[in-house]
């Protein structure tokens, strides 16, 4: 590669331009890249949702989710199936592996599914789930004045938000539905013999409009339509009723057996700080950018603020803006230490200024290719150039002051020549350190699931960057020190450092074993400090954003919820720790899609400085002691709110199987006890469903048979008498309205449900008469795992060793008497965690491996790979002290850390052993006189490297943000091994050259003793 750094000396104006068109490139590139807060990942689940009218938990699990399990579970790669069954719907999730192609899975589960044997009325829809899934939105709206809110929205500015490239799906809660009430008289109607599905069918057939063929003329053809249209809500009243179920009842208008009004009805209530207000949620499409389509929809919202006021409940954008600008001046900070320590190490303003410009060309170069490859500016990118700040810039300072020490030695002075055989001199070194971490991070692809996903864009931003620093450290570097350092000083005599130092090689090379016994005593007393760390996945990071939930018994009706939630929100208004409260009663739950009215969601905004944990406890607490009055059954949940991205796996889980689901429930209980009860453990959840009353009535066969009454025919006339009847969209009176259907008196006791009549050809039958009537106790929903039916109970672990926790717990539960016939399995986020540092420690092996490989081309002996990866031993030290110190646990960024440390620490080792082969090859010298020289010479070098980088990284290092991947965790971790082992590797590298070369040297010393 050194004629690269010939072509540049003698093309310097050519190599100006192209690096200013790089500077334009990489301006324009960082200004496109999409602003996110985690890399695009979708995740490898399907969530299939089956809707069943009007069918309970058991008819839905036997008729609809327990067909579809069946059928999907034998496709190729499924790892589990997990379902749930409601009332009415059923929703089956699929987990597959990484890199599986989720749209031939998709294509093969609806190509089953068209197979299946499924209830007509039954619908089934396939979705998958990714970070676009998320809302990154909840706006509360309030009309201003007299406007129609809900008419502004629907007209004007959801059309305009649709219109937004990046936008996926806007969605409004809390409306009203205008709807044209048909309240039927019950007595008239039954004297009429009419029933609610008759009549509707007899309004639709006066509102007809269908093609009836063609008239053929001599010259033209023309379309016959036979139409009937009921246009206004007075001839709705006089459509004519004829009763198909007793043919001697009179006809009857409809307006003489019911009143029709127009009525407004809410599925849902939804406020904000107490007050009525419209929540509209929105999502945007996967590979858009968060940013841009945040500052578009305030664009859009400001346009209409003469009708509309909004408060924002959550806002992701500006959580990202936030994470963005923390890491931006975490970089600039790290670029400025980093600056400092070459300018105190170079004493050269000059040369500090070359040697810190490859930080911005390189990570603008880095941009080029992130933009190229669709890789968004998110805290990934973001973390990895916060990281390779410190290191982009050690080819140039190795480069620079080579040259730099070179010209101050010169007589002659400044030439083309001296510049270009300073930089081929340790050519070598920079290019096989570079490559060397750059080799480093291919093994993060052996890194399986979402770790790996996450941490490509990462790795590819450090990769870039760095073979970026290596052209300019070659390319441009040279140029400017040849303009730069004409006029220097010449070179003082050895300083106190290198002459200390060159005694302390001379000692420790004339007492190895103090030295090794010494330093391996060092590193076996840092892993007697690993106990003491804790094992986690990611750090626990605590929330201003809390999710609380209250879940009243599966029977309560929407308005006594609404009743409960209002005392609750009265309670949140007195709170000085909360700022805002978004309120959602009776809202459909994002995790399922099921919408239930006796469920309350709180988004709660808390203020800075209030402790969490111990507000939430506080807040628990008030909204039990209001919901035990209310409703003794009722449960409520507060916890910080999800933030997305990838799992903590801070939580410890326990999997409950039977198939006798009375004991199921009694397990349950007993372990969220047990987990409540362990004060290491916060928000103990069991999704084991409460029991509710339902009303069944067994059809009597014979007796049915009797009277030739069918099973359908019953259920027909029991809903007709229990449910609404929609009859549809009717344009009256020039306004498109929903038509429902209903009796004015609701059905309130099991004797009415008893002594219904059915209509038979022997004349009219009580219920009673044919079936029998009974109260029974049934859940609210049946949840299966990979076919069986189970309950799950989990709780989040509050410390920082999550392995431990997980062990005791599921061994306390294992001691629990439990029902025989209950089987467990407990684990939860430490197995995942498990998993993925044994594949982080596959990868450190790889990458030990890969950079052994790499040295072996470079310097083409086996034993000089084994002396430079001897410097990697003694990178626990201080990395683990460093830990200690900060009180970080083990973590995923840690082992990140210990990775990228394999390419840091090697390149010091790399620059002294490459002075030392040169002293040995092109001098003459011998083992000892190589070592001592090439300790003074690359001294400097190796220290100015070693301090920039941990100067860059201690910004990352002192931040307040935690709980990401790219955390202080790994900037600690960086900084502590990189100081240790380049304290070390000044010792151990030569001790271990000799003892290596042990031969040669002894010969060396008798050869020096003869001469003498």
């Amino acid at each position: 590669m050194n004629f690269l750094t010939r072509f540049s000396l003698k093309n310097a104006v050519a190599v100006f331009i192209v690096s200013f068109l790089l500077i334009l490139a990489g301006l324009y590139s960082f200004s496109k890249l999409k602003i996110d807060l985690l890399p695009n990942i979708e995740f490898p689940q399907l969530s299939i949702e089956a809707t069943y009218p009007g069918a309970s938990p058991d008819d839905v699990n036997e008729s609809v989710t327990s067909k579809i399990e069946d059928q999907v579970k034998g496709i190729e790669g499924v790892k589990s199936v997990q379902s749930v069954s409601y009332e009415n719907v059923g929703i089956i999730n699929l987990e597959f592996p990484f890199n599986t192609d989720l749209d031939k899975v998709e294509q093969q589960i609806n190509s089953s599914i068209k197979e299946l044997d499924l209830p007509e009325s039954s619908n089934v829809d396939v979705n998958r789930f990714s970070f676009g899934s998320f809302p990154i939105f909840n706006i509360s709206l309030f009309a201003k004045g007299d406007a129609n809110l809900e008419k502004v929205l629907n007209d004007e500015v959801i059309p305009e938000l649709n219109k937004i490239q990046g936008i996926n799906s806007v969605s409004v809660g809390g409306v009203k539905e205008d709807l044209l009430q048909i309240t039927v008289d019950k007595e008239k109607a039954a004297q009429a013999g009419l029933t609610l599905d008759g009549m509707k069918e007899q309004i639709n057939q006066k509102a007809v409009s269908f093609p009836a063929g063609t008239l053929n003329g001599k010259e033209l053809q023309i379309p016959v339509r036979v139409e009937e249209k009921v246009a206004t809500i007075g001839a709705l009243k006089k459509i004519q009723l004829k009763s198909t179920t007793n043919p001697e009842a009179k006809p009857v208008k409809l307006g003489d057996i019911a009143k029709v009004e127009a009525v407004t009805e809410q599925g849902e209530y939804t406020r904000y700080d107490g007050k009525d207000a419209l929540s509209m949620a929105i999502t945007k499409k996967q590979d858009a950018n968060t940013v841009e389509v945040a500052s578009e929809t305030m664009k859009i919202l400001k346009k209409y603020d003469d009708q509309l006021d909004y408060a924002i409940g959550f806002d992701s954008a500006d959580g990202i803006e936030k994470s963005v600008e923390t890491l931006v001046r975490e970089g600039l900070l790290g670029a400025l230490f980093a600056s400092l320590a070459v300018l105190i190490f170079l004493r050269n303003f000059r040369a500090t200024i070359i040697a810190i410009i490859s930080i911005p060309l390189s990570l603008l170069v880095s941009a080029i290719f992130l933009n190229e490859l669709d890789i968004s500016l998110n805290i990934m990118t973001l973390g990895g150039m916060a990281v390779a700040v410190g290191r982009v810039v050690d080819d140039s300072i190795v480069v620079i002051e080579n040259i730099f020490r070179r010209v101050r030695r010169s007589e002659e002075g400044m030439s083309n020549e001296l510049v270009e055989s300073s930089t081929k001199e340790i050519l070598k070194a920079i290019t096989s350190s570079t490559i060397t971490t750059v080799v480093v991070f291919l093994p993060i692809g052996f890194v399986g699931g979402i770790t790996g996903e996450f941490f490509l864009p990462f790795a590819l931003t450090v990769v870039f960057s760095l073979l970026a620093s290596l052209l300019v450290a070659i390319t441009i570097v040279p140029i400017l020190a040849k303009f730069a350092f004409k006029k220097v000083p010449p070179e003082e005599k050895e300083g106190k450092l290198q002459r200390g130092y060159a005694k302390a090689i001379a000692w420790s090379l004339n007492h190895k074993i103090k030295i090794l016994i010494l330093s391996f005593i060092l590193l076996f007393s840092s892993f007697a400090l690993v106990p003491s760390l804790g094992f986690t996945f990611i750090p626990n990071e605590e929330q201003k954003m809390l999710q609380a939930n209250v879940q009243l018994p599966a029977s309560t009706s929407l308005e006594k919820t609404n009743d409960v939630s209002l005392k609750i929100e009265k309670m949140f208004a007195d709170q000085n720790e909360i700022s805002d409260v978004t309120t959602e009663v009776g809202s459909r739950d994002f995790s399922t899609g099921v919408k239930r009215p006796n469920q309350v969601g709180y988004f709660l905004n808390v203020k800075e400085g209030v402790n969490v944990d111990t507000f939430i406890d506080k807040v628990q607490k008030k909204m039990e002691s209001i919901t035990k009055e209310e409703s003794p059954k009722a449960t409520v949940n507060v916890q910080e709110a999800s933030t997305g991205g990838p799992p903590t796996n801070n939580n410890v889980t326990v999997d409950l199987y039977s198939s006798n689901l009375n004991d199921l429930q009694k397990a349950a209980k007993q372990v969220e006890n047990h987990l409540n009860k362990d004060k290491r453990l916060k928000y103990v959840t069991n999704n084991f469903s409460d029991k509710q009353k339902q009303l069944v009535v067994e059809v009597d066969p014979d007796k049915a048979a009797e009277y030739g009454v069918s099973g359908f025919q019953l259920l027909g006339t029991i809903s007709d008498q229990t449910k609404p009847v929609s009859v549809g969209d009717l344009k009256l009176d020039n306004t498109k309205r929903a038509v429902q259907l209903s009796y004015d008196k609701d059905l309130s006791s099991v004797k009415e449900i008893k002594d219904l009549q059915v209509f038979t050809e022997r004349g009219p039958v009580l219920v009673k008469d044919i079936a029998d009537v009974r109260t029974i106790d049934t859940f609210t929903s049946i949840q299966k795992l990979d076919g069986k039916v189970f309950a799950r109970v989990e709780a989040d672990i509050k410390g920082d060793d999550v392995q431990a926790v997980t062990k005791d717990v599921v061994d306390g539960v294992k001691k629990l008497d439990l029902p025989k016939d209950v089987s467990l399995d407990g684990g939860g986020g430490s197995d995942e965690t498990v998993e993925v540092f044994q594949s982080l420690g596959l990868a450190i092996l790889t990458a030990i491996g890969l950079v052994y490989l790499t040295m072996l081309v470079t310097f083409g002996k086996a034993r000089i790979p084994f002396i430079i990866l001897s410097s990697l031993i003694f990178v626990p030290i201080g990395s683990l002290v460093g830990l200690v110190l900060a009180k970080e646990p083990l973590s995923v960024s840690v082992m990140i850390g210990f990775l990228m440390l394999i390419g840091i620490v090697t390149t010091n080792a790399i620059v002294l052993v490459d002075r030392i082969t040169q002293n040995r090859e092109q001098k003459g010298m011998t083992i000892r006189q190589s070592l001592i020289e090439a300790g003074k010479t690359r001294l400097r070098p190796i220290l100015m490297t070693a301090f920039a980088t941990i100067a860059a990284l201690i910004p990352l290092a002192l931040t307040t943000s935690s709980g990401t991947l790219i955390s202080k965790g790994l900037a600690i971790t960086v900084i502590g091994g990189l100081a240790s082992s380049t304290l070390l590797t000044l010792i151990i590298i030569p001790v271990v050259y000799e003892l290596f070369f042990a031969k040669q040297v002894k010969r060396e010393k008798q050869l020096e003793k003869e001469t003498t």
